[in-house]
């Protein structure tokens, strides 16, 4: 189930983004989950998230967390991320794929 569909949020009209699904690992989990970016220009690339400084944390939706040495998978309609934990982010394929 989306975070959408979860709390009965869609998309407005008007707003110009997209959303990318991502896969982070930490030192301890496997994180993977949607981050929305603008459509065009600033902010539009994964990397220009990572990178802005003046955020400590990222954002991201309907996520899955899974520890590096096995156990549960937890899945979560939202998520904030501190920045300084990531070890690194690669595009993650849709579910289904």
């Amino acid at each position: 189930m989306s975070a959408d569909e979860l709390f009965g949020e869609a998309e407005a009209p008007g707003i110009d983004h997209r959303t990318e699904r991502i896969r982070i690992e930490t030192e301890r989990h496997r994180i993977e989950g949607l981050l929305t970016l603008a459509r065009d220009g600033y902010r539009s690339r994964v990397s220009d998230v990572l990178n802005a400084s003046e955020r400590d944390f990222i954002s991201l939706t309907d996520v899955t967390v899974a520890p590096l040495d096995g156990g549960a998978v937890e899945l979560h309609p939202y998520m904030s991320l501190a920045r300084r934990h990531i070890v690194f982010v690669v595009a993650a394929e849709p579910p289904g794929t």
